[in-house]
This record gives structure tokens, sequence and C-alpha cells, in this order.
């Protein structure tokens, strides 16, 4: 017998496996029963079969949680990326009940000894602390979990690459978080970083470039749009307004006003633009008041943007 020929009995074999004996019907599993059966003639070609899941039922999301036997998924957000034991601070059993006094300081010395353990040496205890200031910076800012996971991918490559040296700890998480919001198409100005992080805006800055060129993350431009909602909603303008003003900015890109200015700047002039157009009472000191923009940035700007509004019909 050649290989063909072995080879299509072998197909042939798992045909008839699929099909059933009596009927050459088509045959499911009973996964509840256990069971194989066939649909056309119910006849059960198999039983006993292994039943692979839990022997819990949960009845909604909440429950499966609990019972569930396997661990959070793993997350750059952790330094050890959630793969190490976690001992709960809570002085009580599986079964809420409260642990003795002897148990209480058993439990004491092994939350020490498995935090020693956790933080083997430098590196990891530095990634332990630039993680968590990423995460206090990015609760303040109310930026998503994806931006968090994706800054603290960029301080990994910056640690493994070697560029911590002479700078920071905090200046670098706060570099790898305005890239990371910059990237995730949610920015947050370096003002607005600023006001968080504990490093002054010009060093964070300065790190924020050396990142960029070091890391080659290729962060797009600023686009002045990305910041007018924030602007829009910080003011506190009418969604006309805000409409008014998306309608400005745009005429203004495209006349090519925004070129060279910082795109913050654009998004409040556009909205204080608007202002005027639409009738809000909104002064250039309201805007100041919650924009880290000066009032000579609005006043340079909303007119270029009124004069690219007019060429376009916007106004």
């Amino acid at each position: 017998m050649n290989r063909d020929d072995g080879t299509e009995r072998h197909r042939a074999g798992e045909h008839e496996a699929e099909a059933c004996p009596e009927c050459g019907g088509r045959l499911v599993a009973d996964a509840e029963r256990g069971e194989r059966a066939c649909t056309e003639c119910g006849l059960v070609v198999e039983e006993g079969s292994i039943d692979r899941g839990p022997e819990w039922r949960a009845f909604d999301s909440a429950e499966r949680d609990q019972k569930s036997r396997v661990g959070a998924p793993t997350s750059e957000m952790m330094h050890d990326k959630g793969l190490s034991t976690n001992i709960d601070w809570q002085n009580r059993d599986a079964n809420g009940n409260a642990l003795s006094s002897r148990q209480r300081q058993k439990m004491q010395r092994l939350r020490t000894w498995n935090e020693r353990f956790r933080t083997r040496d430098s590196k990891e205890r530095n990634l332990k602390q630039a993680l968590g200031e990423i995460d206090r910076m990015a609760s303040a800012l109310g930026l998503p979990e994806n931006v968090r996971e994706t800054a603290s991918v960029i301080y990994r490559r910056a640690l493994d690459a070697g560029l911590l040296p002479g700078r920071s700890i905090e200046g670098v998480a706060t570099g790898a978080l305005y890239a990371a919001s910059r990237l995730a198409g949610v920015p947050r100005s370096t003002g607005d970083l600023a006001a968080v992080s504990r490093v002054e805006r010009l060093e964070f800055e300065r790190t924020y470039r050396y990142l960029l060129r070091e890391l080659e993350l290729g962060v797009p431009p600023a686009d002045p749009s990305d910041y007018l909602p924030r602007v829009a909603s910080d003011v506190g303008v009418s969604n006309e307004t805000e409409q008014t003003a998306r309608r400005v900015l745009a005429a203004g890109i495209d006349e090519g006003v925004h070129v060279g200015k910082t795109p913050v700047g654009l998004a409040a002039a556009a909205v204080y633009a608007a202002g005027l157009l639409t009738g809000a009472e909104l002064t250039q000191a309201d805007i100041t008041d919650v924009v880290d923009v000066s009032a000579v940035t609005i006043r340079n700007r909303y007119r270029e943007l009124l004069e690219a509004a007019h060429e376009h019909g916007v106004a």
C-alpha cells in the first residue's frame, strides 16, 4: 500500500467517526450528559466522556470571578507583571474568621519576606516605584488603562536600554506617560502633566524628547483638534459653541495657521473665537483660569483663526 492510499483511508476513517453508524447522520456532543449522539436517530455512540469544565456553577460574572481558580491576567502596570504571590492585608482566613494573635504575627512575617522577595534587586525596586508613579499621575489626569499600560512598556524599554542614569525616576515616568497619551490619541498638555508630576516642567520635557530620540517612538505631531473637547469641557461652553470652534479650528488648519503653534493655545483660541461668533458670554480670563494658556496667546491666535474662518465662509 502506498502513502496516498493510507492517507485516503485515514481521512475516510475520520469521516466515518463523525457519522452515525446506523443511519449516517451527524453526531453532536452533549456536554451536560457527557454523551455523543446522532441528531437523526438519537443513537448514543459515545458516553462517559471527560468533563473538562469546573465542577462548580456560577450564575453571574461576579460569582464566576470569585470561584475561578486562576489569577488576574498579567499586567505591565506591576513590576513583576502580577505573576508573584500576593498576601492579603486582611487578617482573616478563607471563611472570613479573624486570625488569632499568633497567626497574625506569622502572616505579618510572611508579608515582609514576600515583599522582599518581590523586589530582589535595584532594577525591580526602580520599576516598582516608577510604575506606581505612572499609575498615580494617570489617575489624577483621568487617563484610561491602555495609556497606563503603554507608558509602563515605554518605561521598561528605557530601563532595559540603560537610559535612566543621570535622570530621575519621576522625570522618565512623566515623559513616558506624556508619550503614551500622545500615542493613544488622548493627549494632555505639558501643563497638565506638570500639575501632577513631582518634577519641574522643563525636566520632563527634556526627558520626553530624549525618549523619543533614543527609543524611536514615532509619536505623531500634536493635533489641536484632539485638545478641543477637553478645553471646551473645562471652560463649560455649550455644544453649539464647541461645534463652531471645531469648524473654526478646521479652517485654520487648512490655512496653515497651526504650523509652529502650540496645539493647546490654538484650541483655546478657537473656543474663544467661537464664543464671539455664537454670542457666548466668554472672556479670555475665563479660558486662562482653567487652561494653561496666556491671554496674549489667545489674543494673537484667535484673530488668525477668525481670518481663516472668514476665508472658508465659516464666520
